[in-house]
This record gives C-alpha cells, sequence and structure tokens, in this order.
C-alpha cells in the first residue's frame, strides 16, 4: 500500500516516521527549509531517522493507494492541484486535520460550510465519496527542519462518514497499528471531530490569546470562565445537528488541566508569525450556530480577538 502524506508538519511529520519506521512504503509533500533538511539528513523523530521520498510538488510522487492530508484546515484550499496529483481512481483521502471536514454533510442531505470551502471548491476537487473521517490525539511540533519532537499521545479515530465498516478503512487502521499508533474505528466519526472541536474553539484560542499553557488556562479561574462559555456554545450547535458530544465542560477541562506546558497549535502559530486556524474552527461552529439560529457570543468574541491578533501578530 502507498501511502502519501500532504503536509509533513508534526502530525504529518509523526505519521510518517512511524509508518516508515515500521516498514510501509511512504512518501511526503513538504516545502522550504523542512523539505531540504529531510532530503538532506531525513526526517527524524527522537531517535529515529527515515529516508523517504519528499517533494514540494506533488507529481513527483504519483498516485498513491492513501492520502492523509495533514495539513492546517485553512491551508486545504491551496494545495488542491496537489492532492490531485496524488489521487489514482480508488485513492482514498483521510481527513486528519482539526475543525468540521467539507464532506461533513456527505450522506446527511447535501450542503456545505462555507467557513471550511469557500466556494466549494474543495468538494469539486476530492470528491466526499473518496474521504475517511480522522481525529489524532497527538502532542508534536516541528522543533527544527526535518525534526518532528513528540511530547505525548499517538492515538488516532477513523471512520467512514456513514459509519459502516469498509475494507480501506480496516487495511488503514490495521497499517496504522503495525506502526505503533492507536486505532479506535468509530462508528460515527462525527462524534469524534466534535469532541477535538470542543477544546480547539475553547481551550486553543484563549492558550493562543494570553500565552498560556493549555493547563494554565484551565486552571485559571476567569480563562476558565471564558473556556466554559464557549464549549457551552459548541455543545449547543453539535446538538442542533442531531449530536451530543460524550463529555461534560467541567469534565473536558478538568482533563485539559494536567497539561501544562502543552501548547496547542493555535499558540505555536501566532509565536511564529504564522496564520492559524481560525475559520475552519471557529468560523464553522458560528457557521452552523446562524444556520440553526442560535446565539453564540463567546464564540464570536474568541473570533474577532483572534482574528485581530493574527492581523497585529508582529
Amino acid at each position: 500500500m502507498r501511502i502519501g502524506v500532504y503536509g509533513a508538519g508534526a502530525i504529518g511529520g509523526h505519521l510518517a516516521v512511524s509508518l516508515a519506521t515500521a516498514g510501509a512504503e511512504v512518501s511526503v509533500v513538504a516545502r522550504g527549509a523542512h523539505l531540504d533538511a529531510i532530503r538532506r539528513r531525513g526526517l527524524s523523530m527522537g531517535a529515529r531517522t527515515v529516508q523517504l521520498p519528499a517533494s514540494a510538488d506533488a507529481a513527483d510522487l504519483g498516485p498513491q493507494d492513501a492520502v492523509f492530508i495533514t495539513l492546517k484546515s485553512h491551508q486545504l484550499p491551496a494545495a488542491l492541484s496537489g492532492i490531485s496529483a496524488l489521487l489514482g481512481p480508488e485513492t482514498a483521502v483521510v481527513t486528519a486535520m482539526n475543525g468540521l471536514p467539507y464532506w461533513y454533510f456527505h450522506g446527511r442531505g447535501g450542503g456545505r460550510i462555507e467557513s471550511v470551502d469557500p466556494g466549494g471548491h474543495i468538494q469539486a476537487a476530492i470528491a466526499p465519496e473518496r474521504a475517511l473521517g480522522c481525529i489524532t490525539f497527538v502532542a508534536a511540533e516541528v522543533s527544527a527542519p526535518g525534526v518532528v519532537h513528540h511530547t505525548g499521545g499517538a492515538e488516532y479515530r477513523m471512520g467512514e462518514p456513514d459509519g459502516r465498516p469498509s475494507p480501506r478503512l480496516a487495511a488503514l487502521a490495521d497499517l496504522l497499528r503495525e506502526a505503533g499508533i492507536a486505532v479506535r474505528v468509530s462508528a460515527d466519526i462525527r462524534v469524534d471531530i466534535w469532541l477535538k472541536l470542543l477544546a480547539n474553539v475553547s481551550i486553543s484560542p484563549v492558550s493562543a490569546l494570553t500565552g498560556a499553557s493549555v493547563g494554565e488556562a484551565a486552571q485559571d479561574e476567569g480563562a476558565r470562565d471564558v473556556i466554559r462559555g464557549a464549549m457551552e456554545e459548541c455543545q449547543a450547535v453539535a446538538r442542533a445537528f442531531g449530536v451530543t458530544i460524550p463529555i461534560s465542560t467541567e469534565d473536558r477541562i478538568d482533563k485539559t488541566a494536567a497539561f501544562t506546558t502543552h501548547r496547542p497549535s493555535m499558540l505555536q502559530d501566532i509565536e511564529r508569525g504564522r496564520p492559524p486556524e481560525i475559520d475552519p474552527l471557529l468560523g464553522s461552529v458560528r457557521e452552523l450556530g446562524r444556520m440553526a439560529g442560535l446565539e453564540t457570543p463567546v464564540l464570536d468574541a474568541l473570533y474577532a480577538l483572534i482574528r485581530l491578533r493574527t492581523a497585529t501578530n508582529r
């Protein structure tokens, strides 16, 4: 099975090193100094260094049996031509990204989330029938070009959008397990997506705005009030679309309080002068809230502040 990883950053790098170490035929799409380092010295994570095909031009790698998209969600529209070059007639596309996926309403009456798929270009380029849903619980960052620093976690949750088992899902789950990644096959991957989104629209923006770790934010009384409000709004929006997130706000915040050194990707992006994920996370939940006739004042405030923080990030 040929596996392409589009976006060899923290999550994609962790995936690629894990797969390659286990003997899988894996190649990566990367760019800049990170790509140069991978070509010269290989891709490293801890004591492991792997040599693997890498290019900024996906056409160099050719069609794959499966493609894991591990980009930041807002980077996907600009990568569509490259991803298309990796697609054969039966290629599965695993959307291992934060936020609501472009295929969210596939099989549920159709529809599109503009914040996620502006103009519908993603659905036009990557048929929703190709998609497998995936969320990752991996704490990692690119600490230097060609080097991934893995600080904890190695769990994926994967599922077909219609919830049914399939040969391609089983094959990919087995492959990941052989690479040392725990995989939970989900009967309703949308529930798992909302479960991760719950923190991404609350704790992550508070951390990004304050510079606090997620644990520090969760332990601060004032910040906790803001986080709680955002989570409650997110849960209300999910319920309006038929999803009950299987954890209370207090439990979710308490689970985060122990991670006193973890800096979420939104904070890492702000610190490094890169645009963070805003619309596919906060924007998408606000958009669905409007569809359902729900007000989301805390999410609206966080959205406005993160946009301003990004605009003034110097």
